[in-house]
C-alpha cells in the first residue's frame, strides 16, 4: 500500500510590513458608511466616551465655563434698568444689551439674524465645525455639566460601562437615582432661567412661590421644557447633533478641502503597528490603540476621514497627543489642519468660497449696524383717520390723523410735536401742548390740520416731527395734506360771490 502524503505547501513569503494589531474597542466598530450610534436594526448603543487631558481639553473647559456663566448671567445683569436680554413678550418690548425694541422694530432682527448666519457661514468655511465643538449650548452643557456629573457619580468610562452591564444592585440603584435626580434638577434650573429671559427673574421667583394653577400656562411650559432638557441630556445626547440639528447636514456644503478641520495624518500614521521596526517592515506612528475612538463623544473613527458626526470637539487630538507623548513621538498625528495640507499641498485661505462669504458677512454686518443705529428710545407713527380723506367746510380744508407715540424708556418722557415744511396759515389742533408718556407706555391722540380755503392751492407734503423735551433725538414722518381740486374751490367761491351779489 502506497502511503499518501499531504501536498507540499507553497513557500511562505514575508509580509512587506507587519499586519496592524486590531484591539477590541468597547464601542461598536465605527464605519464611515453608516452612523456608529445607530445599529442595523434601528437600536442605539449608548456611548461612554473616555475622559481626555490636554491643551484643547483645558481650553474648551475654560471656554465652556465662560459661556455657561454668560448664558446664566444675562437675566441678572442690568443695563439701563433692564436685564441685558429681556424679551418682554407681554408688553411687546425687547431689551437687548441696553437697546430697547418695540414690536414694530422687530423687522430689524432680520438683519441681525442674517448677519449671524453669514458669520457662521464664513467661520465654517475657514475653521470647519468649530461652533459645534466650542460654543454650541448642546455641547457646552452636555460635556461640561452633565457628563461631569456622570463622571463624579459613576466613575470613568470603564467604570460607567461596567456599571451599565452589571446586574441590578443597591449601589447601582442609588447611583442611578442620584444621577438622574441631579440631571432633572439642573434641567429644571436651566428651564427656569430660560423663562426668565421672557418674564424676568423676580417674576419667575413669584411664579415658583405661587400655586401651579395660578400660572398654569407657565407651569405647563416649564414642565414640558424641563422634561425635554432632561431627556436630551440624559439619554438622547449626541443624537441631537446627528439626527436633528441641520447644521451638521449643511456643513458639507459650507466647507471644502481647504477648510480647517480635525483630521488624521495617514501619511505619517500608516501602516499602523504596535512596534517601530526598520526597513520595509517599518510601521507608522499610529499604534492602533483606539484611544481616539474611545474618547470620541459621537463614536467615530477619525482615521477614516472627515465624517458627518464629527463635531470638532478635539477630544481625539488630546487623546492621541497623550499617547504620542508617552511613546516619545511627535504630537499632531491627529490635529487641526486642512485636507489639502494632509495631502502635502498648501492651504489656500483666500478662495472664492471664503471671498463670497466674507463679502456677504460684511454687507450683512453693515446693514445690521445701520439698522440698529436707527433705533430710538421712542416710536412715532401717523395714520390717517378712516373715512373721508379730507373735509371741506365753509372756511377750511381739514385733514385728520391719529398720532401714536410709544415710550420705550423706563421713565416718564415728554415729547413736543412740530410741523416742518408746512405752508403759512396751516393750523393744528389736538396735540398742541407737550405730551407726557409714561414709562413703557404709549398714547394715541387725534391730530387735526386745517388750511384756509383761500390759501389752499393743491395737495402738498409736510413733515410731522416729534422731539423729546431734552432735544436728544427726534422722529419724523412725512404725510400728505389732501384736498379737492383748487379749480373747483375757486369756481365754488365765484358762485357764492355771484349769489351774494344777486341777492
Amino acid at each position: 500500500m502506497t502511503p499518501s502524503f499531504p501536498p507540499p505547501h507553497p513557500p511562505v513569503r514575508p509580509a512587506p510590513h507587519p499586519a496592524p494589531v486590531h484591539r477590541q474597542s468597547p464601542f461598536p466598530t465605527p464605519s464611515r458608511d453608516s452612523v456608529t450610534t445607530i445599529r442595523a436594526d434601528g437600536s442605539r448603543p449608548f456611548l461612554y466616551p473616555a475622559d481626555t487631558h490636554g491643551r484643547f481639553t483645558l481650553a474648551r473647559r475654560g471656554s465652556a465655563l465662560f459661556l455657561i456663566a454668560f448664558y446664566l448671567s444675562l437675566p441678572w445683569i442690568k443695563i439701563r434698568g433692564y436685564p441685558a436680554v429681556f424679551l418682554d413678550v407681554a408688553e411687546r418690548r425687547f431689551h437687548l444689551f441696553g437697546l430697547t425694541l418695540a414690536a414694530q422694530d422687530l423687522w430689524l432682527l432680520f438683519f441681525v439674524i442674517t448677519g449671524f448666519g453669514f458669520s457662521l457661514f464664513f467661520v465654517t468655511a475657514l475653521l470647519g465645525r468649530v461652533w459645534c465643538g466650542w460654543a454650541c449650548p448642546q455641547t457646552v452643557f452636555l460635556d461640561h455639566v452633565y457628563r461631569r456629573i456622570e463622571h463624579w457619580i459613576d466613575g470613568d468610562a470603564v467604570a460607567r460601562r461596567a456599571l451599565a452591564q452589571a446586574g441590578m444592585s443597591f449601589t447601582k440603584i442609588f447611583k442611578r437615582a442620584l444621577k438622574h435626580t441631579l440631571y432633572f434638577v439642573i434641567s429644571a434650573a436651566i428651564a427656569h432661567l430660560f423663562l426668565a429671559y421672557f418674564v424676568s427673574i423676580p417674576e419667575v421667583w413669584s411664579m415658583v412661590r405661587a400655586a401651579p394653577v395660578e400660572h398654569w400656562g407657565a407651569f405647563a411650559f416649564m414642565a414640558v421644557f424641563s422634561g425635554l432638557l432632561y431627556f436630551n441630556f440624559a439619554w438622547f445626547r449626541e443624537q441631537l447633533c446627528i439626527v436633528i440639528c441641520p447644521y451638521g447636514r449643511i456643513q458639507s456644503a459650507l466647507i471644502d478641502d481647504h477648510s480647517l478641520v480635525i483630521g488624521y495624518d495617514a501619511a505619517r500614521g500608516e501602516p499602523r503597528g504596535r512596534t517601530k521596526a526598520t526597513g520595509a517592515a517599518r510601521a507608522g506612528d499610529c499604534v492602533d490603540c483606539l484611544r481616539c475612538i474611545n474618547a470620541c463623544p459621537t463614536g467615530i473613527d477619525i482615521r477614516q476621514g472627515l465624517q458627518l458626526e464629527c463635531i470638532g470637539c478635539t477630544a481625539c487630538i488630546d487623546a492621541c497627543d497623550d499617547v504620542m507623548t508617552r511613546l516619545h513621538r511627535p504630537r499632531g498625528l491627529i490635529r487641526y489642519d486642512s485636507q489639502t495640507q494632509f495631502a502635502g499641498k498648501p492651504t489656500r485661505w483666500l478662495r472664492p468660497r471664503t471671498a463670497l462669504y466674507g463679502v456677504l458677512l460684511f454687507v450683512g454686518a453693515s446693514v445690521a449696524a445701520w439698522a440698529l443705529s436707527t433705533v430710538r428710545p421712542a416710536n412715532f407713527s401717523v395714520t390717517r383717520i378712516t373715512g373721508a380723506p379730507y373735509i371741506v367746510s365753509a372756511e377750511f380744508v381739514r385733514n385728520q390723523f391719529f398720532v401714536r407715540i410709544v415710550n420705550k424708556q423706563n421713565q416718564l418722557a415728554t415729547f413736543v410735536l412740530a410741523l416742518v415744511h408746512a405752508p403759512a396759515g396751516l393750523r393744528q389742533s389736538g396735540l398742541t401742548a407737550p405730551v407726557v408718556v409714561g414709562p413703557l407706555d404709549e398714547i394715541v391722540q387725534p391730530l387735526v390740520l386745517q388750511l384756509p380755503r383761500t390759501i389752499y392751492d393743491a395737495p402738498f407734503n409736510l413733515e410731522i416731527r416729534v422731539t423729546d423735551s431734552a432735544g436728544t433725538f427726534h422722529l419724523e414722518r412725512d404725510v400728505e395734506f389732501l384736498g379737492p381740486d383748487a379749480r373747483l374751490l375757486r369756481e365754488e367761491e365765484e358762485e357764492k360771490r355771484e349769489h351774494v351779489h344777486r341777492n
